[in-house]
């Protein structure tokens, strides 16, 4: 993904609210690239934009060298069989008229693959690598749980053998418990078919537990990359070590320094100048309300988008 915006306009007037404002990632094979940040600030928007379920202002996304967003018609469909996404709601994206084996074979029959028993045969074949009884195939969504709904979101995610799916907020509906079998399936899952996950939570704890990478993302703009392990045991922008200190620790005898952002997220119609976290951010200079940093690489691997990041202005030359 290199330069995404996604502006949408507000109705009655000629201003537009800047979802996505210029994010740039890579997502590499058979990995976990975890996204996270405030509520709001363009996660769900970003995968939406990948998978062209909304159409992206501008921007470049190539997936296996071909351009997503150059493509129509029968070659977008043929492409849309490699790229699936799960829902965040499990309760608002299956359809409470449809049976389970309608809802799973559903992109089978779109995309014409197999005769009424082989995709019967495919959905009980998902329903079981999702742990759920293939007998269950008869029944309506609302006599599940939510985690058992989330599963049949999988396996309907599955159904096609992607490479590449969207996980938006999977298990942030789910009680904690189920939390922990999503997130267990996702990763066996992901070991068997071998699929690269693009994962979009705002629980960090989630997150740390299933990504090979983390972006953390604040009013439309990734602030900084790294490894999961290198961003939670050394974050180096404010942003994120503000969210990594609001991740409760599971232990009454220890207390985490918590660090406390002032003010609200400013508004996406008219986002501050320069940085745009520097109205909220603990460290800020003036020059903060001046420079717009982008995103630079500070160490291997790990990037950020912070100009009291030591090391960032002497990145600049290092790419010269």
């Amino acid at each position: 993904m290199r330069g995404l915006f996604k502006h949408f306009p507000v109705a009655g007037s000629d201003d537009v609210v800047r979802a996505v404002d210029g994010v740039t990632f890579d997502i590499y094979h058979g990995e976990t690239l975890g996204l996270v940040g405030e509520s709001g600030c363009g996660k769900s928007t970003v995968g939406r934009c990948l998978l062209r379920l909304i159409e992206p202002t501008r921007g470049r996304v190539e997936f296996e060298g071909r351009d997503v967003l150059g493509v129509s018609g029968g070659e977008l469909r043929r492409l849309r069989r490699e790229m699936q996404i799960i829902f965040q709601d499990p309760y608002a994206s299956l359809n409470p008229r449809m049976r389970v084996r309608d809802i799973v074979s559903e992109p089978l029959v779109i995309h014409r693959i197999g005769d009424r028993e082989e995709r019967r045969g495919r959905v009980a074949e998902l329903l079981r690598k999702v742990g759920l009884d293939p007998d269950y195939m008869n029944r309506y969504p609302h006599e599940f749980s939510g985690g058992q709904r989330q599963r049949i979101g999988i396996a309907r995610a599955l159904a096609l053998n992607p490479k590449l799916i969207v996980a938006d907020e999977p298990v942030s509906a789910l009680d904690v418990s189920v939390q922990a079998q999503v997130v267990n399936l996702l990763a066996d899952l992901q070991q068997e078919f071998e699929l690269t996950y693009l994962f979009i939570s705002h629980g960090l704890a989630v997150v740390e537990h299933i990504s090979d990478r983390v972006a953390v993302m604040y009013l439309g703009r990734i602030v900084e990359v790294a490894t999961a392990e290198e961003l939670y045991t050394n974050p180096l922008h404010p942003y994120t070590r503000a969210l990594l200190s609001a991740i409760p620790i599971p232990d009454p005898t220890r207390k985490r320094d918590r660090i406390v952002l002032k003010g609200d997220v400013p508004t996406p119609i008219n986002p501050p100048s320069g940085c745009r976290f520097h109205t909220r951010c603990p460290e800020a200079i003036p020059d903060c309300a001046r420079i717009d940093p982008d995103l630079r690489e500070v160490a291997p691997g790990h990037t950020v988008a912070c100009i009291r990041v030591p090391g960032w202005f002497e990145a600049e030359t290092k790419a010269q």
